[in-house]
């Protein structure tokens, strides 16, 4: 399974592209601006978003998300890293996915799916914590609308000057709208992220006069569950 990209690991120090540049810390250090993308949890969220399985149109775009992050970082150094979830036989499939992202200049870490304790939270926040200590992040995107187990760490590292924000979506990521540690950036406002506008009906971007939100499934349904 996946034979070409199970075996590596996310980027390590000597993998930073030399030539940078860019600004230093108080250590001498390149300072540094990562992403880490929690691609179970956003597919699953934008699943719930747009009431359905999404399409190749209302999948985000990963080269638009690194165009965005470039434009903010300066010259700081800049690294992205998608972490995901291969299911059995899932592996031919999410192959293409695989490459597209890395020719961004994204590194992959990918986990088996081999039962429900085998996500990919702890190797994000593991990925993180490296990173912190090697080379002292100065801004930290975390595309994820988990807070059950993000919440926490994240704001620690606010805590401790990190600029810190989260990439998900208003329905969902309620941890990082309501802190007063972390930023909040709804992924459909990263220029490009979308080629077409998702189907949804934002309740923190309404019109001013108002909108109509249908249901999601007819009243009738009702009458066949159970009592």
């Amino acid at each position: 399974m996946m034979d070409d990209v199970s075996d590596e690991t996310p980027l390590s120090v000597e993998d930073v592209m030399a030539g940078n540049g860019g600004t230093t810390d108080e250590h001498g250090r390149s300072e540094l601006d990562l992403l880490v993308w929690d691609a179970p949890n956003i597919d699953m969220t934008l699943s719930n978003v747009i009431g359905g399985r999404p399409s190749a149109q209302s999948r985000p775009r990963f080269d638009a998300v690194a165009k965005w992050l470039l434009s903010q970082a300066g010259d700081r150094d800049v690294e992205g890293a998608v972490f995901a979830n291969v299911p059995p036989g899932g592996a031919a499939t999410m192959r293409g996915w695989v490459e597209a992202i890395r020719s961004f200049g994204y590194a992959v870490f990918a986990r088996p799916k081999l039962g429900p304790l085998d996500d990919v939270d702890d190797d994000m926040l593991a990925h993180i914590a490296d990173r912190h200590r090697a080379r002292g992040i100065r801004r930290l995107v975390v595309a994820s609308g988990d807070g059950r187990n993000f919440n926490e760490p994240l704001e620690e590292l606010a805590r401790e000057g990190v600029d810190v924000t989260v990439l998900s979506f208003v329905e969902v990521a309620g941890y990082a709208q309501e802190s007063d540690l972390i930023r909040f950036v709804d992924l459909e406002d990263v220029p490009g992220a979308f080629t077409t506008p998702l189907p949804r009906v934002r309740l923190d971007n309404l019109p001013a006069g108002g909108a109509w939100l249908q249901p999601t499934r007819p009243m009738r349904a009702l009458l066949n569950e159970n009592a």
